[in-house]
């Protein structure tokens, strides 16, 4: 029978470099010098069993969870299974680094505690391994190590661990600190799905106002159009607005619709083979005519020679779309815009860039600036309408093209929009 000890006892068998032991566990000492009685962090008696008060309880909707335990010494698992069980989760054990992506692929945990040291595979390249398989969904990853120094918390906190447990291992702290990141999985969790069903909501909302809107916007054009005969000056004016309002809430309509479908996953690209110099033809002959209302000018450069990318066409377009239609309205009057490709063969890369000749991005924008429904301290130069959903529906889309977009502020006034496509291997 094994038996759970005082972490003062143990401080030497929890430290790396003790990798001979008999696997049977001394009993406690009676007393520590003073009379005192001896520690005992996991809250467990001689035989093992919890002491009833000594460790909190956990709420009921972490009692089962699991937890995926890796060390390669079978003392230290013993003893933090026996602290996570006691505690009411169950447990799972790898005793090297590939035994844990093994075990985690066939039941993926809550939350995996890791040692550090460990040959073959470290700690800590089993977390970036972990990270590169499962990404976004992989489980919070608590290193479990002597290995404490500043340097040593860096490189797991880059290598993608969330916190950090030292040996030798005190019960209610790693109870405390596994219940918390355990807690804001589940808390994730229940996020993701509220957010799945409201885009599911507004996706549905915004399919049915696209039909009466789409309406609205076709009968003012035949009133515009004198189709029922003539109109005084006021009325073609006041129709007028209404087609503008009616234009305006259609493209936020659809741009709703487009941020709906992107985060529920079911943006659907039909790739092929493409010269990208293509859309982008084809919507900056559209966009002429918005510019020509502020008489802006679209300078295409096609001397680059970019090969065919696999893209989607159609989105490849509506990013085009999107970064002229911001030029446009963000560049003053008389502006020109200059739209061209490129080519980085040591990188990897091929695309086009926008350049503008607004006010470029403010260092205060940075962090919102590909986000939703962010207003960017600049205001549009004629007072067009914005709704701040287009920068983000570019990012995604290019992201899902497997590709890059920056703004980079030029010398001499404006911004550059770069989109970066990968180049065909």
């Amino acid at each position: 029978m094994i038996v759970a000890l005082a972490a003062r006892v143990f401080d030497a068998q929890f430290m790396k470099g003790q990798h001979e032991h008999t696997g049977q566990l001394p009993a406690p000492p009676k007393s520590l010098p003073g009379g005192a009685a001896p520690a005992n962090p996991a809250g467990l008696d001689r035989a093992g069993d919890p002491i009833p008060g000594a460790l909190p309880a956990l709420p009921s909707d972490l009692k089962g969870r699991k937890i995926l335990v890796v060390d390669d010494q079978s003392l230290n698992r013993r003893i933090l299974q026996q602290i996570l069980q006691s505690a009411g989760f169950t447990v799972i054990e790898a005793d090297s680094g590939e035994a844990a992506l093994a075990r985690y692929g066939e039941s993926p945990p809550d939350l995996v505690l890791l040692d550090v040291m460990m040959p073959v595979l470290s700690g800590f390249d089993t977390c970036r391994e972990l990270k590169r398989r499962y990404g976004a969904a992989c489980a919070p990853i608590i290193f479990v190590t002597a290995k404490t120094e500043a340097a040593d918390v860096l490189e797991g906190l880059d290598a993608g661990g969330v916190d950090y447990l030292p040996k030798p291992v005190r019960a209610k702290e790693a109870l405390a600190r596994i219940r918390v990141h355990v807690q804001n999985r589940l808390l994730m969790e229940e996020l993701t799905r509220a957010n799945a069903a409201k885009n599911k909501f507004l996706g549905m909302a915004a399919h049915d106002l696209r039909s009466p809107l789409a309406t609205i916007r076709g009968l003012t054009e035949f009133l515009q159009e004198g189709a029922v005969g003539p109109m005084t000056t006021d009325q073609l004016d006041l129709v007028a607005t209404m087609h503008t309002a009616a234009v305006g809430m259609i493209d936020l309509v659809n741009e709703l619709l487009d941020v709906a479908t992107i985060e529920a996953g079911e943006l659907k690209l039909h790739r092929a083979w493409h010269q990208i110099g293509e859309p982008i033809s084809q919507s900056i002959a559209q966009m002429k005519l918005d510019a020509a209302k502020k008489q802006t000018r679209i300078i295409y450069d096609t001397s680059c020679k970019v090969p065919a990318l696999m893209v989607d066409a159609n989105k490849l377009r509506q990013v085009v779309d999107n970064l002229l239609s911001n030029a446009i309205k963000f560049s003053p009057p008389g502006s020109t815009i200059r739209v061209g490709l490129f080519l980085a063969p040591a990188l990897g890369q091929g695309g086009f860039c926008v350049q503008d000749m607004g006010p470029g991005i403010a260092d205060a924008d940075r962090d919102k600036l590909f986000k939703d429904f962010s207003r960017l301290s600049a205001q549009p130069t004629a007072g067009e309408k914005s709704t701040g959903l287009g920068l983000a529906i570019c990012l995604k889309i290019v992201q899902a093209l497997q590709g890059s977009i920056t703004a980079t502020n030029l010398p001499a006034g404006g911004c550059e929009w770069r989109v970066s496509l990968p180049l065909p291997s």
